[in-house]
Parts: structure tokens; C-alpha cells; sequence
């Protein structure tokens, strides 16, 4: 009888175990959050912060994080808005870490569109780049004290976060400024997910390089080009004249070399789509983090929705909008 009891009492606690196994990463198993501001980097005197999100009590020591870049054209914006505290504040529930950080706004006061030159441009994305691995590399030095997995570093980020950490994402060290910090040998993001983003250039991502990626985007985005288009629409002659690759063509060019990716197309949206994902498709970016990063599953995912409207912006018609 005794054996029995037992026997039946290690089954319902294995079970439980399971069941909590399960539901961690992909629902609430956390009911506070912890959060704790850092000092990441000091650069030009300018003092860079992350806030780190983590589930209060929470005794695993090997968590996947997401590091958010907030947008704002490189001239504004804020690691510590509504919108991604709450977004962070629901990761961690579910028990990952969540890094929001601060970077240098290299365009503050000068704003990021047509009378920007195309080299300013690419020397903006690169300087965010090199903020990103700043933090990257703040989180790899404090992974024992932070208990967060440095092969589940998974960037996140919004319409110029989305085109900052693409490009920390696919840029090799050599395609940086010299003063780029190293990161150890082999390190590689666990993932990207891009809300409005966009590439310099879509022959970044090979076979070697390419992570699981997720793309959300409008069609009728005029700042940040859905497919392949001049950044902000600029005309031939202006200064700011930089064609850019967004997420229909970062997705077209992981199909072609059969990497996975998930691509979330909103026919007729507009660059409301570089912060729509925070508050009303959280659930598609934890499917994303719990299959792709996480089981590590093989997808190719395609997901369109319609909304009102129209634009100028279709560079050839895409099908599935019609």
C-alpha cells in the first residue's frame, strides 16, 4: 500500500511538472516582475541604459531574452514607453527576459528623412548597430547573474529599432566601424523580429548567416518600404536617396535559400504596423519565440490581413492583397 501511495504521489508530481514545463515560455506562469535599470556602455560621454524585465522568483538560470530597440527615427523615442513596458512586463510572465534598451539618436533635432544623405543613413544604422552589440555583449558578461541563455538572444525592434537590429543582426563585424566591441567567436543571435524594418541590402542573409526571422509589415508603409523602394519614398536626386529591402523582400530572400522566417503582411497598412504588433499580435511574436526559437521547429510562414484603404506604394501589386 505504502509503495503505491508513493508510486501514485511521484506521478501526479512528475505530471505537475510536465504541465508547468509546458505552459512556461508559451503562458502566465509568473505573477510580478522584477525590473532593474543598467548602465550598459558610456560612449562620448553619453551614458546607455537597459532596463532588464525578469519574472520575480523565478530560480532558472538558463532563460531566453528578448533586446528591444525602440523606433523614432533615430531621433526620439523611449526604451520605457506604455506600450513595450507592458510588452515586456507579459514576456516575463511567461518567463523570459526582456532587455529595452537606450542607443545614441544620432539624428535628433535633424529628423531621418529625404535631405538626410544615403551615407548618414548607413552611418546611423551602423552606430546603433554598435550600441546593440555594446548590450549584446552586457548581457553575455552577466549571464551567470542575469540567468539568461546566450544562444536565445533573440532582437527585437520597431521601424528604426527594426532596422537596427536587422542590420546588427546580418552585418558581419567587417561591414562595422572599426571600434565595433568583439563579441566570442561563433556567437549568434537566436533570432530577429522586425516590426516595419528594413536591410541595406537582402544578399547580407546566406546560408551561413541566416536566423529565424519574423517580419511584420504594412504594404502601403511610405517610411520604411514593405518590399524593395527608396526609404521614405525619396526621389532619384535627393539626398537621402537609399533603396531599401523590407520584409517582403528579407522573406522572398530566406525562401530562396530555404532558411525559416515568418512573415506577417497587413494589405493596405500603413507604418502603424511598426508598433500595431506590441499591443494587438503579441501572441504571433510568443508562437514565434515558443516554435521557432525555442522547439527550434523548421517553418515558412506566411499570414496576410486586410484593412481599409489603398496607396501608391505597390512597386509591382502583390497578389494576396487583391
Amino acid at each position: 500500500m505504502y509503495k503505491q501511495t508513493l508510486l501514485v504521489a511521484l506521478t501526479i508530481l512528475c505530471c505537475g511538472l510536465v504541465r508547468m514545463e509546458a505552459q512556461r515560455y508559451a503562458s502566465d506562469v509568473f505573477v510580478s516582475v522584477d525590473k532593474q535599470t543598467y548602465t550598459y556602455a558610456t560612449v562620448d560621454g553619453e551614458a546607455l541604459y537597459l532596463d532588464l524585465y525578469r519574472p520575480l522568483g523565478d530560480t532558472e538560470r538558463n532563460k531566453p531574452v528578448i533586446l528591444y530597440v525602440h523606433g523614432g527615427g533615430f531621433s526620439g523615442g523611449s526604451r520605457d514607453g506604455a506600450g513595450l513596458v507592458t510588452f515586456a512586463e507579459d514576456f516575463a510572465k511567461k518567463g523570459y527576459a526582456v532587455a529595452s534598451i537606450s542607443y545614441r539618436l544620432r539624428m535628433k533635432g535633424k529628423g531621418f528623412g529625404c535631405d538626410i544623405t544615403a551615407q548618414e543613413k548607413i552611418r546611423t544604422f551602423q552606430e546603433a548597430a554598435l550600441d546593440i552589440r555594446q548590450a549584446t555583449k552586457f548581457l553575455l558578461d552577466r549571464r551567470q547573474e542575469f540567468g539568461v541563455n546566450p544562444d536565445q538572444i533573440v532582437l527585437a525592434g520597431s521601424s528604426a529599432g527594426a532596422e537596427a537590429v536587422l542590420h546588427a543582426a546580418y552585418w558581419k563585424t567587417s561591414d562595422l566601424p572599426a571600434n565595433a566591441v568583439a563579441l566570442p567567436a561563433g556567437f549568434r543571435y537566436g533570432g530577429v523580429i522586425s516590426m516595419a524594418g528594413a536591410l541595406v541590402d537582402p544578399q547580407l542573409i546566406t546560408e551561413s548567416s541566416a536566423i529565424p526571422t519574423q517580419l511584420f509589415h504594412g504594404t502601403c508603409d511610405n517610411l520604411v518600404p514593405y518590399a524593395t523602394a527608396p526609404h521614405h519614398y525619396c526621389q532619384a536626386g535627393d539626398a537621402g536617396y537609399l533603396i531599401l529591402h523590407g520584409s517582403r523582400s528579407i522573406a522572398d530572400r530566406l525562401q530562396e535559400i530555404g532558411k525559416p522566417f515568418y512573415i506577417f503582411t497587413s494589405c493596405n497598412g500603413k507604418h502603424e504596423w511598426a508598433g500595431k504588433p506590441l499591443a494587438d499580435y503579441r501572441h504571433i511574436m510568443l508562437d514565434f519565440m515558443y516554435n521557432d526559437i525555442l522547439r527550434k521547429s523548421y517553418r515558412q510562414i506566411s499570414e496576410v490581413v486586410s484593412q481599409e484603404g489603398g496607396c501608391d506604394y505597390h512597386e509591382n501589386g502583390f497578389p494576396y492583397c487583391k
